[in-house]
């Protein structure tokens, strides 16, 4: 997929467990886990507005596009 998700940086930078962020952000630490390990499909921007809001950052330090390889197209 050519969405990176870079959640693991900013919980590394903010010094935080996915537990506390999960409870902070108030979704089970089981879809966390999804979206930090780019398996989601999707994120609702109610989501997206509070992991920004608990990591005090913008929804770019979050998401990233990269451009498919060949192998992957």
């Amino acid at each position: 997929m050519p969405i990176a998700v870079d959640i693991d940086v900013m919980l590394a930078r903010r010094k935080m467990s996915v537990g506390e962020l999960a409870d902070r952000v108030g979704i089970t630490p089981a879809n966390l886990a999804v979206l930090k390990n780019g398996r989601a499909k999707a994120v609702r921007f109610a989501t997206l507005a509070a992991l920004c809001e608990v990591l005090e950052c913008q929804p770019g330090d979050l998401l990233r596009w990269e451009a498919e390889d060949d192998r992957g197209a």
